[in-house]
This record gives structure tokens, sequence and C-alpha cells, in this order.
């Protein structure tokens, strides 16, 4: 299939009529690599749960732990940075002079990302001119763990990596009062946002609880996904 071919597929299939697309690109490479609606983070569900399945239910101890406290949920992470805040133990309201028996941990569980979007195939005058939809996802287990369990945090980044485009935050606050114990999603769409974009910049923090046993928040299906969709400017 010779080069223009390989122009006219990427076009008729990613139904980019209108969208700037240079000689210069080697298409079959831009073809292969299939930039515009797949996920392009990496394993975005470590715990191997899916959204489509209610998160499984906690499991209640018969034995009181007797080890260290944890901090940090099960799972496979590759792909991710990840981090933990431990936060100091909250007593205030607790009446002075009540022997305390035990009172639990909380921590913040950080997982962040940097997806480089023409590493991924995505090409410079397509993000700056045409400026495709950028959509952003995640889900998270609903739960009575404490009133914030959850944090978003993206940003669309320059090709200095540290220049802030544009940027979105996600900070929910739970309904304690109601218990489905189902997946929330959050998601986010960004256009308009303008010429420079190079770099996507995913972090989400999750809330984890230590009280004689371990109880992470969980979550699925996080993902960034470039939509051959023109977006207003």
């Amino acid at each position: 299939m010779s080069a223009d071919e390989w122009k006219k597929r990427c076009e008729a299939e990613w139904s980019l009529q209108g969208a700037p697309m240079p000689d210069s690109l080697d298409w079959k490479s831009v073809y292969e690599a299939k930039p515009l609606g797949r996920n392009l983070l990496k394993n975005p569900s470590p715990h191997g749960l899916s959204k489509d399945i209610p998160p499984p239910e906690p499991e209640l101890p018969q034995v009181l732990s007797r080890g260290p406290p944890r901090f940090q949920p099960e799972g496979d992470f590759s792909g991710w940075n990840t981090s933990i805040e431990v936060l100091p133990y909250d007593t205030s309201g607790i009446p002075e002079g009540v022997v305390i028996c035990a009172l639990p941990q909380f921590s913040w569980f950080s997982m962040e990302q940097v997806v480089d979007l023409k590493a991924e195939g995505l090409w410079e005058e397509l993000l700056d001119e045409y400026q495709p939809e950028i959509i952003i996802q995640d889900w998270y287990e609903e739960s009575q763990l404490h009133n914030s369990i959850y944090q978003l945090h993206v940003k669309l980044l320059a090709a200095d990596k540290s220049t802030v485009i544009s940027e979105h935050t996600v900070n929910p606050t739970e309904d304690r009062g109601t218990y489905s114990h189902t997946w929330k999603e959050v998601s986010h769409v960004f256009s308009g946002y303008g010429p420079g974009v190079r770099y996507v910049h995913f972090l989400h923090r999750l809330k984890n609880k230590f009280l004689n046993e371990f109880f992470p928040t969980l979550f699925t299906g996080s993902s960034v996904i470039v939509k051959p969709t023109k977006t207003s400017s």
C-alpha cells in the first residue's frame, strides 16, 4: 500500500476529513499506532476488576491483625508512579479524658502517569490546529470509608512538561448516609484547549483506612482517549 493510500485509510477510518494531515508523516506507522479512539493509559485496572461487575464486598476479619499497619493496596501497579501519604490521627471529636483503645489510620495512595501524545502516534498539526477532544474517565469504589475518598487532577502540558495549558480537578464529597457499594464514574472532556498540548498528566488519589485490618478504596477503568472529533475553539 502506498503512502497516500495509508493516509487516506487513516482519514477514512478516523473521520478526519478537514484535519491537517501533512505528507511528511509516515502514515503507515500512524495507522499501526492507532492513536485515536484507544486508551492511552498503561495498566488501567491494576486490581483486575471491571466496572461492569460490582466491586467486591470487604471481608471483616474474624481474628484481629497483630502485624504493622498497611497503607498500600494489593495490585499490579506497573505503568504507574505511586506514592503514599499517611494522614495524622483525627482526635478532634474525642472528649478530653476519654481512653482511646484504637483509632483508624487513613492514608492517600496516589497513582500518576504522563502520556506522551506524539510518542503515541498523534501529530503536532492535529493537536494544534484540529484540537481533537481528549476524554478522561475513571471509576472508583463507592463506600462509607470517609467523607473524601477520591481525588483526580488531570493536566494538559506543553512540550516542556511544566507549562499547564488546561487542567481539571475533581474532589467529591461522599454521601455516607446511603450505601449502594457500586462504581462511581468520573469523566471530563477537554475541548478548545488551544495549541501546544503534547502531554497528558493523569493523577488520582484513593483514600485507604487501617483499623485492625486494611480497607482500601478500589478503582478501575482509568482512561485517556483522544477522539477524532474536532473541538470548538
